[in-house]
């Protein structure tokens, strides 16, 4: 018991001094141990790497999960140590929706037949959905969150300390440079000669006993200081090779970051399919309950990567049969020009982007044009029948807004 109440008192005397140079530095009454400016760059490295990595670790959880509660929930199981529980994702909820709702309302209908083909689609986006959800938590978010409370809490730990053995430091060249001081002081008044007759012989020897007590004062601080200096050098050493392994952990970030691009580039490629499939199936079912009609989106779709390259926008936009696949060869121009447009089903559509066209039986297109546009039976969805003037062709829907 008398050895811890030592310890605790001596704790509590090393805690009191460190507070007090850590006051008197901040007021300006002591001096400060600096840093090398490459140990500063290497702390200002560190600190913005662990302020970054917390901002997109938690904008990358808003992206997979941008329910809040449920981030919640999912942290409270981590933390427990508990498996997070499977989760119904919006695309999967909204296909069983669609079928309930199909076979409800009569599966054999036009309605109930496109809510079944979408729900089967949607459903299909959910699962790619999940297990890019499942990817990227894996290869990014935990390597993320393994840096932050595993080696960001060592770095910080041995930062804290660097800072202890850093006030002791300084707190022992203090007492060293007062302790110095006093004994320049001392030994002052100790060298003044005496006058028995007029002085008393008493403080003669006071003044000399005093000096001896400061010498040996100063051999206490500078002893002090060499073991404080020695801890300092060794803990500081320690903290550089951590925070110079920053750069290993931007290493791995960026293998993580590359991982995570090459899965959400697959999560969109295969949306991309599913939904491509069942815009083939809608425009097929379309064509056959309204015939006659046009077949396309009615919202502006995206630019092509390259506006200015036919050869670009040939190789990046959808396209569709050629003449030759609608008539026999030689007699496909002739028939498309005595093709007369339909009854009903005609629209103005505004081009949103230049299109020149591939053969003779495309119509080729400028930017901000009026043209007229109708589908024809069989066609592909992805095509019209575009009109300008005493000029016809097909033209790409992807290039056009459908106008009321």
């Amino acid at each position: 018991m008398d050895f811890n109440m030592k310890k605790l008192a001596s704790d509590a005397g090393i805690f009191f001094t460190r507070a007090v140079q850590f006051t008197e530095e901040k007021f300006g009454q002591a001096e400060k141990t600096e840093l090398d400016a490459h140990f500063e760059s290497l702390l200002a490295r560190a600190d913005s790497t662990k302020n970054w990595t917390e901002k997109i670790l938690r904008q990358t959880e808003v992206l997979l999960q941008p329910n809040p509660s449920a981030r919640v929930e999912e942290f409270l199981y981590e933390k427990l140590d508990r498996k997070v529980p499977s989760r119904v994702t919006n695309g999967e909820l909204l296909a069983q929706y669609m079928a309930e709702a199909a076979s409800e309302l009569g599966p054999a209908t036009p309605y109930g037949k496109t809510l079944i083909k979408v729900a089967e689609a949607e459903k299909r986006l959910g699962a790619a959905e999940r297990d890019f959800i499942h990817t990227a938590s894996i290869n990014f978010l935990t390597p993320l969150r393994n840096f932050l409370e595993g080696d960001w809490k060592t770095i910080s730990k041995e930062r804290r300390l660097l800072q202890n053995r850093r006030l002791d430091l300084d707190a022992s060249k203090a007492r060293l440079k007062k302790a110095k001081a006093a004994e320049a002081k001392a030994t002052c008044e100790g060298d003044t000669v005496p006058d028995f007759q007029e002085t008393r012989p008493r403080n003669y020897i006071l003044s000399a006993s005093a000096s001896a007590l400061w010498n040996d004062e100063v051999d206490k601080a500078e002893q002090e200081l060499r073991v404080a200096q020695t801890e300092f050098d060794r803990q500081a050493e320690v903290t550089r090779l951590l925070l110079e392994g920053i750069s290993s952990t931007h290493v791995n970030h960026l293998r993580c970051l590359h991982e995570f691009v090459e899965s959400q580039t697959t999560y969109y490629a295969q949306c991309y399919r599913h939904m491509l499939d069942l815009q083939k199936q809608l425009g097929s079912s379309q064509g056959a309950i309204f015939p006659g009609t046009f077949v396309g989106t009615t919202e502006p779709a995206s630019p092509p990567l390259s506006s200015t390259s036919p050869t670009t926008a040939a190789a990046t936009m959808p396209m569709g049969p050629s003449m030759a696949d609608l008539a026999p060869p030689g007699e496909a121009a002739l028939r498309l020009e005595e093709v007369a447009p339909p009854a009903s089903g005609t629209r103005k559509a505004r081009v949103l982007y230049d299109y020149e066209a591939a053969d003779s039986s495309e119509l080729a297109l400028l930017a901000d044009e009026l043209i007229t546009v109708y589908s024809l039976p069989g066609m592909d969805p992805d095509w019209l029948i575009g009109e300008r003037g005493n000029k016809k062709g097909k033209v790409p829907v992807t290039y056009l807004e459908l106008l009321s």
